[in-house]
């Protein structure tokens, strides 16, 4: 069965043509190209349907051989309607109706999700997840931003509208670091800008990662602090849907090693012990492809 899968980020975007096995994913081929800035959303999404054709066209298929197209995108967003609503990094991009679009030039089922739900459905389906025949699975981004995709009952749970799972939104303190437009969010805390905003000194998540792999005590500290608050978050999550695995991408899965302690720390302290014995919690395997393999697992 083959699928297109788009996946639409604020700096770049991807088209890949996958097939889907039993035994998980084949890419066929794959395209990436910068997200065009001109604060609207027509050339880029022109640029989109001229890679999709192309990478068809070049595996001698035709667009009547694509079962279906999957669209992972940053939110906020409509994933019942299929709705670009208006992503903060992607300007210009304002009530697109982007599943009508595809189906009604294309005839082919096309199904919108937020990154986080559909990097939910990879990991799930086809990384740390796989073969383990779970039913109940939660995935934090960590990244950029600070989101869940919930696996509940062995399905996506996206909400009445698509914004289920904003758990970066939520205030852990009064005041902090600000994410999601919030100062002392969980975001704020727990992602790339939120740790930059800890180190107070310019430095990147990233440059403050390093210096705390070499020994520097304060980005030890920034990297604890941002681990406890993981763990208060993952505690609200354990003690309210029972989750067996948890899974954390980007920056934890690269980083592990600084986080992981004060996290479990905290979340030995804060989580139901009947609920935090049948939870895994675990980094993500799938990496810088994850991107690739979300946009294939919407269906």
């Amino acid at each position: 069965m083959y699928k297109i899968g788009i996946d639409i980020g604020g700096t770049k975007c991807a088209v890949i043509l996958g097939k889907i096995t039993e035994n998980g994913v084949k890419f066929i081929d794959m395209s990436f190209f910068p997200t065009i800035k001109d604060n609207t959303y027509i050339t880029t999404l022109d640029k989109i349907e001229n890679e999709m054709l192309n990478i068809i066209e070049k595996a001698n298929l035709k667009i009547c051989d694509v079962k279906s197209i999957g669209i992972s995108c940053g939110g906020p967003l409509d994933s019942k309607a299929g709705v670009i609503l208006s992503p903060p990094n992607l300007i210009g991009w304002d009530n697109v109706h982007i599943v009508e679009y595809f189906e009604n030039k294309y005839n082919i089922k096309t199904i919108l999700e937020n990154d986080a739900n559909a990097c939910a459905l990879a990991e799930w389906k086809f990384g740390a997840g796989k073969d383990k025949n779970l039913k109940n699975v939660i995935f934090l981004t960590f990244g950029t931003g600070f989101g869940a995709g919930l696996i509940l009952d062995g399905k996506l749970y996206s909400g009445t509208n698509g914004m289920a799972g904003e758990i970066g939104h939520i205030r852990a303190e009064k005041s902090g670091p600000v994410g999601y437009g919030k100062s002392g969010s969980f975001e704020g805390f727990c992602s790339g800008g939120g740790i930059a905003q800890l180190g107070k000194n310019g430095e990147t998540a990233k440059d403050i990662a390093e210096a705390a792999k070499k020994g520097d005590e304060k980005a030890i500290e920034i990297y604890k602090t941002s681990g406890e608050y993981l763990g208060y978050a993952l505690s609200l999550l354990i003690d309210l849907l029972n989750p067996e695995m948890i899974i954390i991408g980007s920056i934890y899965q690269r980083c592990e090693d600084l986080l992981r302690d004060s996290c479990m720390e905290v979340l030995e302290r804060e989580a139901l012990k009947y609920s935090l014995d049948v939870c895994q919690v675990v980094p993500a395997v799938l990496g810088d492809d994850i991107g690739l393999y979300a946009a294939l697992a919407l269906e």
